[in-house]
């Protein structure tokens, strides 16, 4: 079963640009990939240029067969757009609030002032996301 969260971006309006990402949205995959490999403004962009994602991996990658798992790269982005052939799966832009109402999706990830945060939409609280940094990510 999937764990659905939304991966967003903080804009200087308040708003938040964020696309959706259906598989591994729990902290301990999808968060430590966040603040591991995407701690930077130009990285989180790149990330959410390629719009919805089956599976967030650490590297963007590059286009692979959606439907034909044997030649997926596991450290690779898996989208919908790119891979699959999909439209209409790009970024989005709503107001923080609203992605806090969305009951389809189980966390809310947020790049604000060069640091991700995680908020749990089911319990309603915050997340730490600390904890999942590894030494590499922290220098």
């Amino acid at each position: 079963m999937a764990t659905r969260s939304h991966i967003g971006i903080k804009q200087s309006d308040g708003t938040i640009d964020y696309i959706y990402c259906h598989y591994d949205g729990y902290p301990d995959h999808n968060g430590s990939i966040l603040v591991n490999h995407y701690q930077d403004i130009d990285k989180a962009n790149q990330l959410l240029d390629l719009g919805d994602l089956s599976i967030l991996a650490e590297e963007i990658g590059e286009q692979q067969s959606f439907s034909d798992r044997s030649t997926h790269r596991d450290n690779w982005c898996l989208a919908y757009g790119r891979d699959r052939g999909e439209k209409n799966i790009v970024k989005r832009n709503t107001t923080f609030e609203d992605l806090l109402r969305d009951d389809n999706v189980s966390y809310l990830y947020v790049f604000d002032n060069d640091k991700w945060i995680c908020y749990n939409l089911y319990n309603k609280c915050e997340c730490d996301l600390d904890k999942y940094k590894t030494e590499l990510a922290q220098s």
